[in-house]
């Protein structure tokens, strides 16, 4: 497949990488010093097998030099969506899928703004990568689950073909008949995550170990919840339970990109989350004061340091 990543961050890069090792040609489109590593030495990962690298198809902050691809890989920040769904454009043919791996439930409304509807697909990543230096993406940890879907979850052959490229990279890309119940699922853990590591400037062992922080955690997750639901999202009845049991086996030194970009003083995505929380819970007449409150602690921090 001729595929590219837009952009070459955690997600783009950790899959460029993979899919490019297993021979499909990969487009990275990256800036800046990131751009010049791999244009000078390749695309590494540095994971649990150690410093690897790989040269790119091709490297470039240019998308009209690429041509026609199969699918775009879309993992950029939130707030960077309209310039790199624009950049999407030159690449774009009438069977090109592109699939946005964003924090949040946004992601894909948000493009048809931008890129033609027939495009546009769903998706969500589940895996622990940023970028280390220019050039070197992270890995933390073996486990991985990329899902994704057309918009309304029919059956597709071009999802199937991506989704088959990145089993056959050694990864998991597992089937869903429902897209918007798994993305909203990992929202409704997110949400409370991001927030409440981020404003709590703590980490997941914190939550468990403090039933004050414990009791906020829980409560952000019954509120996103209850505004998925009202939105007619199929969440499982019982979710809430289920993020709990999972947060208290989470490693307790876990925390949310969320609170390591505002320890770092980089901008933080939590319009797209907190604020996405608060401004759906408006939209259905749900009430979200914890998400709400959160948001607006944040809020100072937003554009970075």
């Amino acid at each position: 497949m001729r595929i590219a990543t837009v952009a070459t961050g955690g997600i783009g890069g950790f899959l460029a990488f993979k899919l490019a090792k297993a021979g499909h040609q990969v487009a990275t489109i990256a800036r800046g010093p990131h751009l010049q590593a791999i244009v000078e030495n390749g695309l590494a990962l540095d994971g649990p097998a150690g410093m690897e690298r790989i040269r790119p198809w091709i490297a470039t902050d240019d998308t009209s030099t690429v041509g026609e691809v199969d699918a775009i890989i879309f993992g950029v920040k939130g707030d960077g969506l309209e310039a790199a769904a624009r950049a999407c454009l030159p690449m774009l043919g009438s069977a090109t899928v592109v699939v946005p791996f964003l924090n949040g439930v946004e992601a894909s409304d948000r493009l048809l703004k931008f890129l033609p509807e027939q495009n546009v697909a769903n998706g969500m990543a589940q895996v622990s990568t940023t970028i280390a230096s220019p050039g070197v993406i992270k890995q933390t940890g073996e486990f991985n689950v990329f899902t994704f879907a057309e918009r309304d979850s029919r059956p597709s052959e071009s999802i199937d073909a991506l989704r088959r490229a990145i089993d056959e990279a050694g990864l998991t890309a597992p089937p869903t008949d429902d897209i918007e119940r798994d993305i909203w699922s990992k929202f409704v853990l997110f949400s409370a995550m991001s927030g409440v590591t981020a404003a709590g400037r703590c980490t997941i062992g914190d939550i468990v170990a403090i039933p004050q922080l414990g009791e906020l955690f829980q409560k952000v997750v019954a509120e996103t919840a209850a505004i998925g639901r009202a939105l007619g999202v199929s969440l499982p009845d019982n979710i809430e339970d289920k993020i709990w049991s999972s947060a208290i086996a989470f490693p307790p030194k876990m925390r949310a990109s969320t609170a390591i970009d505002l320890e770092q003083g980089r901008p933080l995505e939590i319009e797209w989350i907190s604020g996405a929380a608060a401004r759906l819970s408006e939209k259905v007449g749900v009430e979200a004061p914890t998400n709400a409150a959160l948001y607006a602690l944040l809020l100072p921090y937003r554009s970075g340091r």
